[in-house]
């Protein structure tokens, strides 16, 4: 599934070539997404220039002066800037296309993204309005965690990964967040002190600003007609390394299960 960095990958990636660009149609070949892709998509934008390219969570929001077209990439989904009269595929849904003879290609092989039209603020959206804080942004920070795990039992992976605490931390980039911070995943969140919660908020954003960085080196290819989107792979501690040594004390990497995620620590500097 496209995370946070992923996401905000593409939106840097689609941005140049859409923004400020007149949409003269939109071709809907299958609107059985999650949601179903309204039938009006076409006549609110048709006519329309893209302002603005933003990232809300993991949702993706094309900005017109008339309303928000609110996109979210599902489990397989990408977006694409081709040539207008590329042949689709079978499981390219939707093309935008602009008066220069491209096009804004969503490709979803299996159907749990979503195109949906927002007349009015879209951070109203009833997918949006009860998200918790941008990781980057200056509402995360110790403070805000601490008082809101106060008493909170959950364990802290699952309560910083909880889109409702904070969004866009996936599980990679919580177990990787965790183990920089020394803390260990199944941890009950209101027993972490403050000056910890400082360590850990300062973690999440080295984690995701390392990720969107790297992430940025494959910005060409949402201009190739393959559609290979290059996804980045992290330079990885502990994710996925169960029983390998680990890169601070050299004992094994441990492996759980919490919340049908694999969560992966080191017993010795994680606590």
């Amino acid at each position: 599934m496209p995370e946070l960095p992923e996401v905000e990958t593409t939106a840097r990636g689609i941005r140049p070539h859409v923004v400020g660009k007149t949409i003269v149609d939109v071709i809907v070949r299958d609107a059985r997404l999650r949601w179903r892709i309204p039938s009006g998509l076409a006549s609110h934008l048709r006519g329309n220039k893209i302002d603005k390219v933003e990232r809300r969570a993991k949702y993706l929001l094309l900005r017109t002066h008339t309303g928000t077209v609110l996109v979210h990439l599902g489990m397989s989904g990408n977006l694409r800037i081709l040539p207008a009269d590329t042949p689709h595929q079978k499981h390219d849904h939707v093309d935008i296309i602009f008066a220069d003879h491209t096009c804004l290609r969503m490709r979803d092989p299996r159907r749990f993204g979503a195109m949906l039209w927002c007349d009015d603020d879209c951070h109203d959206h009833k997918l949006l309005r009860a998200l918790g804080p941008e990781p980057l942004s200056d509402a995360l920070d110790g403070n805000y965690l601490f008082e809101l795990s106060r008493r909170r039992k959950v364990a802290v992976k699952l309560f910083i990964m909880d889109a409702h605490t904070v969004v866009g931390v996936g599980n990679i980039y919580a177990n990787e967040a965790l183990f920089l911070a020394g803390i260990r995943p199944s941890r009950a969140a209101g027993r972490i002190k403050r000056d910890e919660y400082d360590t850990l908020v300062k973690a999440i954003k080295q984690v995701l600003r390392d990720a969107i960085e790297q992430g940025g080196t494959t910005l060409r290819d949402y201009v190739r007609s393959t559609g290979d989107l290059g996804y980045f792979q992290l330079k990885l501690n502990v994710y996925g390394k169960a029983g390998e040594a680990c890169p601070r004390c050299g004992h094994a990497i441990k492996q759980i299960r919490q919340g049908q995620r694999s969560s992966f620590y080191c017993s010795q500097c994680q606590r």
